[in-house]
């Protein structure tokens, strides 16, 4: 709640989206907008963190995918993938096989449970993203997806020499 004598929230959106941060925060402000909105429904809905909803998609997307190769479409700490996945299974939404190519690896896919969850899941996700695309033309949304794709190729994105 902004206390009285505050600026308005758009004056002050506006001030941060000027400031010498404003790339940075752009697109901290969307993201976080954005969780916060899926975050909360897909946890009271399905009783999952949202990373669990975006596993289950990788998951069914790429059959066999190991664990560790979630971290590459979706950053996250291996831990938090590691836990999510543990929960994907014992809800009987994912079945783990032992790899013949190294015992250790387990490989991941969908059970028709996980794939008609998901089918659920998606068609909320979809409308949530034409949602908060809504303000953008086709072309814009392409864009958009171009900048994102070439800003997620480059190394910095996820090493930095700062922090």
């Amino acid at each position: 709640m902004i206390n009285e004598g505050s600026k308005p929230a758009t004056e002050m959106l506006d001030q941060m989206f000027g400031s010498e941060l404003r790339y940075l925060l752009a697109v901290s402000y969307i993201v976080l907008s954005n969780n916060q909105v899926t975050s909360r429904h897909i946890e009271r809905e399905y009783q999952m963190p949202v990373h669990g909803w975006s596993a289950l998609y990788a998951i069914t997307s790429f059959p066999g995918l190991r664990s560790k190769d979630i971290q590459h479409l979706f950053p996250r700490p291996q831990n938090s993938i590691s836990r999510v996945v543990r929960l994907l299974v014992d809800r009987d939404l994912v079945r783990e096989e032992v790899s013949k190519a190294d015992a250790r690896a387990k490989l991941l896919y969908a059970t028709p449970k996980g794939t008609e969850l998901l089918a659920e899941i998606k068609a909320k996700v979809l409308s949530r993203q034409n949602e908060m695309l809504g303000s953008l033309t086709d072309s814009e949304r392409e864009d958009f997806l171009k900048l994102c794709r070439k800003i997620a190729a480059d190394p910095s994105l996820h090493r930095s020499k700062t922090m």
